[in-house]
């Protein structure tokens, strides 16, 4: 199946599917699974990372799709406990043998832990992989404005993408006007909060009643008409095919103020200010 996904330009040329497909807590026996299901569905953006432990399975399905390598974008991060230059170039070389690739689509630093003061050398190492043609575009995640200042001002490549938390409670109005700014793209993650809370709420109901959609597919909807490039997880083969199918309809200027007013600026996971866990 093709996709139906479009594509953002990133600051560095390369093509990224605004919506993708996150594997986060999926073990990697069932990502071979997850993946196959959404590659078949229409995904061509993965998102994984060292962390999650899925790495083998992810590229296990890719491998097996028959999808030609240039039609996906695949994105990995390099963990806490690897950051720092020369062992930022092993944990890649670690990373790319696991998904069996050639190369990565995107390659983020997934914590700037601010105290262990390694992000700068560490994007210098992800500098030297992106120039040696391993990585077609580099980023970070969960870095604050004032973590990418600091990068922007010792490192010669801007980061093409940040990924933070981002969704109806956490709307992340001052990073998203700076990464408007710098021109990183940002990108999502939980874009439909955690548990069941958001799609409860009564407002994402009655929008969803009103397009005839599912309150899931709403907040997907709304992220794209924003900007955001967005990766939601599923291992429901439903879900993967409903969270897609999101590009027939549009929320009108009613519905994303009310989106608007939900913000709380609440988040679920780590403050990045503060996380420095190895």
């Amino acid at each position: 199946m093709s996709s139906k996904v479009p594509p953002i330009i990133l600051n560095n040329g390369v093509e990224m599917p605004q919506l993708g497909f996150g594997v986060w807590q999926v073990p990697d026996d069932e990502a071979q699974t997850a993946v196959a299901q959404a590659l078949e569905a229409g995904y061509r953006s993965i998102d994984t990372a060292a962390i999650y432990g899925n790495e083998k399975g992810t590229g296990r399905a890719i491998a097996a799709s028959g999808v030609p390598r240039e039609e996906l974008f695949v994105t990995t991060k390099l963990w806490n406990t690897d950051q720092g230059y020369d062992s930022t170039l092993r944990a890649f070389d670690t990373s790319l043998a696991k998904l069996g690739l050639e190369y990565v689509d995107l390659y983020l630093i997934h914590w700037p832990m601010p105290a262990k003061e390694r992000y700068v050398d560490t994007y210098k190492a992800f500098e030297k992989l992106h120039a040696d043609g391993r990585i077609r575009a580099i980023g970070v995640s969960n870095f604050l404005p004032e973590h990418l200042e600091r990068l922007t001002a010792e490192t010669s490549v801007i980061p093409a993408v940040n990924q933070i938390e981002l969704h109806p409670h956490l709307q992340q109005h001052a990073a998203r006007e700076y990464h408007a700014e710098q021109g990183i793209a940002t990108e999502a993650w939980s874009p439909l909060g955690s548990g069941k809370g958001i799609l409860e709420i009564p407002a994402i109901v009655a929008i969803a009643q009103k397009h005839g959609r599912t309150p899931a597919q709403v907040v997907l909807r709304w992220h794209l008409q924003i900007g955001n490039v967005v990766i939601p997880k599923s291992v429901t083969p439903s879900r993967i095919k409903e969270n897609i199918d999101v590009f027939d309809f549009s929320l009108d200027t009613e519905d994303l103020a009310a989106i608007s007013a939900l913000n709380e600026d609440r988040r679920t996971g780590p403050d990045p200010a503060e996380f420095n866990a190895e």
